[in-house]
């Protein structure tokens, strides 16, 4: 049986950087991000759902999503950013589930579900272990203003709508610490890999 593996972080605490290190170990990585962005392509059953909900306006002009205008809308409304998980969540969930089953019938031995929303959108029952990158909550703060050129207060408060790291890291079956170089990221890594087997 392939062993899957549920990686997980806050915002800017490198969860990204960590996803790719698993192609060094040939372990296939399911990206719950790049398929979100899939599942609101035009064509697509959410695509559909979200213009019902939040209406045209939300376009481009070439009918793809503004996802800039949406995430204000929602960042700034509990009720709004509720509506929208409940469109996209279910919708994600099924491709990452189909993809996983792809990867496991072809004969991977592992297979890493990399879900920002691991914890706060309990699905954790998809996966058998879970992984958290953790950094500081400083380093936090100072990597997000930095990586997307956020203001203290708009990067305190996209911080603010995750669980925060810390919670995380206690919930997890393992954690990287990723405060440091991505080598010692890396050594990390691979030494959980080893003791779980699947290298």
């Amino acid at each position: 049986m392939a062993l899957i593996i549920g990686l997980t972080g806050s915002i800017a605490t490198g969860k990204s950087t960590v996803s790719l290190m698993f192609d060094d170990f040939n372990i296939p990585v399911i990206d719950a991000d790049k398929i979100s962005r899939e599942v609101v392509n035009p064509g697509e059953i959410a695509y559909e759902q979200i213009i019902e909900t939040f209406g045209s306006h939300i376009l481009r002009e070439d009918k793809t999503l503004n996802r800039e205008k949406l995430g204000d809308i929602v960042f700034n409304e509990e009720t709004k950013r509720k509506q929208l998980n409940e469109i996209v969540h279910p919708a994600v969930r099924k491709k990452m589930l189909d993809r996983r089953d792809g990867y496991v019938k072809a004969g991977a031995t592992c297979v890493v579900l990399d879900i920002p929303l691991l914890f706060e959108s309990k699905l954790t029952t998809l996966v058998e272990k879970t992984i958290v990158v953790y950094v500081d909550e400083q380093v936090q703060l100072e990597r997000l203003m930095k990586r997307n050129n956020y203001s203290e207060h708009e990067a305190k408060q996209r911080i603010a709508s995750q669980v925060p790291v810390k919670a995380k890291a206690a919930m997890a079956d393992a954690v990287i610490n990723n405060n440091q170089t991505k080598y010692e990221s890396y050594e990390q890594l691979e030494r959980l890999l080893a003791s779980w087997n699947v290298i």
